[in-house]
């Protein structure tokens, strides 16, 4: 963070100095959890649904926190006396202080913004624009999927002057939620990914959506620019509520940022990325042909952002891995192939998951989809579930196994579509018993994805697989 006076900090929060020196200076990063601490940093008191931040207050001043932002006056016991900006919202207070850095830093020039929603591929996208950023300069970007009313200002809060690019994940349960954060660090390049049926229980219904993802473009400036999927026609209506200048990706011929020939492997996927009248063969080792049109996002983003084609497929062809839990290849003894895909999971991402996992059969193997529970469905839950379960016997999938109760309804659906046998769809309340029935009947050659909602905990069972057959 910049270097601010507490009486600065004060003023940006609109909160109360108790205690403390008004013009001694803080520079270190903004916590929300006590436990991760460190000298010189600030300390903001949340009241969650499950705990009180206050009740943690000491804890942070004891290791080392410079200031903490309260939303009451403390009375702590300490060996030294720790400065206190008491607030009405210490949640707000940490939105208006992002907002102030960012303004401050943005004014001093220098530093671009990209903002990146959709209902699938932020935190993917986010990555790979964050490693062509860095290319350039300092870059800063949300850490995991930090992206929402807390992750997001705690990620502009680590800019500094000499940050040259803020890649912001930006995400939203509710409608007014990424124009809050689009205002506290508005974007020179937007980008809105796709619009889905993510968190659509949250939203009630895809309309919904479609105006909360819309807040990403709908307040940029002419001088700014909303690079949109020209393959989802939610997100090309888009255009027409910005005053920015838009650029396209997708696979659509009028998409300036272009894929052809895609191929997708167990070792990735190749395609022919045709951006700013060059046409170049991408390796992209980033597993499933979903991912191109991150990989495209991304693409658009760097063009913006100043690098040439060729720059930007060295960016995409050094990727590693689109993030824990992302369709990460584990396992290898005995040709078994592990994919595991249980960071999240909605019916879109699910779809796409179950696609890849037909497309990657190896010949002499069978296909298994290890699924679970869809969150934040609502009222769609029923039948999106069906719908997952109906589109693995429709796949030809080798076998379906559902774990957990809330994803019951995918079993049900598959067998009741008369064209399996018994056995070819499996059902589990634990994944303790899934797992030790795989462990029993996997065989050389299969190919196993393992997809959930992060809420129903399948990612665990992924990573154990992937040790089984390490």
């Amino acid at each position: 963070m910049i270097a601010l006076t507490l009486a600065e900090i004060a003023a940006a929060t609109g909160g109360r100095l108790v205690g403390g020196d008004p013009g001694a200076v803080v520079s270190g990063d903004a916590q929300t959890d006590s436990r991760e601490i460190a000298p010189g940093q600030i300390f903001f008191a949340r009241r969650g649904e499950e705990t009180d931040g206050h009740l943690f207050a000491g804890q942070a001043a004891e290791r080392g926190a410079a200031l903490l932002v309260v939303e009451r006056e403390l009375d702590l016991e300490l060996d030294a006396p720790v400065p206190q900006v008491v607030v009405a919202d210490a949640t707000i207070a940490l939105g208006e202080l992002a907002r102030e850095v960012v303004r401050r830093v943005n004014a001093a020039g220098g530093l671009t913004i990209v903002g990146i929603t959709g209902s699938n591929g932020k935190t993917t996208t986010k990555n790979l624009v964050a490693a062509m950023a860095e290319r350039l300069g300092p870059t800063v970007a949300s850490a995991k999927s930090f992206n929402n009313e807390v992750g997001g200002p705690l990620t502009m809060l680590r800019v500094d002057a000499g940050t040259r690019t803020l890649v912001a994940e930006m995400g939203a349960s509710a409608e007014g939620e990424i124009a809050r954060l689009v205002a506290m660090a508005p974007p020179r390049i937007g980008v809105v990914l796709s619009v889905g049926m993510a968190h659509a229980g949250e939203f009630g219904g895809i309309e919904t959506t479609e105006r909360t993802k819309a807040e990403m473009v709908r307040d940029l400036s002419a001088d700014a620019v909303a690079v949109l999927n020209r393959d989802d026609p939610r997100v090309a209506r888009m255009a027409e509520l910005t005053a920015a200048r838009v650029r396209w990706f997708g696979q659509h011929p009028e998409a300036e940022v272009r894929a052809s020939g895609i191929e997708a492997s167990a070792e990735g996927t190749r395609f022919t990325l045709h951006a700013a009248g060059e046409s170049l063969p991408v390796r992209f080792p980033v597993l499933g042909e979903h991912h191109v049109a991150n990989a495209l996002a991304a693409a658009a983003v760097g063009l913006e952002l100043g690098l040439a084609p060729a720059e930007i497929v060295a960016s995409l062809e050094a990727t590693t891995l689109a993030g824990p839990g992302r369709m990460q290849l584990l396992g290898g003894r005995d040709g078994i192939t592990i994919v595991n895909d249980a960071y999240n999971a909605s019916p879109d991402s699910m779809q796409a998951a179950l696609k890849t996992l037909a497309q990657i059969r190896k010949p002499e193997g069978r296909t298994i989809a290890v699924l679970g529970e869809m969150s934040e469905l609502g009222d769609f839950a029923g039948e999106e579930h069906d719908r997952i379960g109906l589109l693995a016997v429709r796949l030809r999938l080798s076998q379906l196994v559902v774990v957990g109760r809330g994803a019951r309804r995918m079993h049900i659906s598959a067998v009741n579509e008369g064209a399996w046998s018994d056995g070819e769809s499996v059902f589990f309340e634990s994944q303790d018993e899934a797992y030790d029935y795989l462990l029993a009947t996997l065989e050389p050659g299969d190919t196993v994805l393992v997809k959930s909602s992060n809420a129903a905990g399948l990612q665990g069972l992924g990573d154990r697989l992937g040790e089984a057959y390490a």
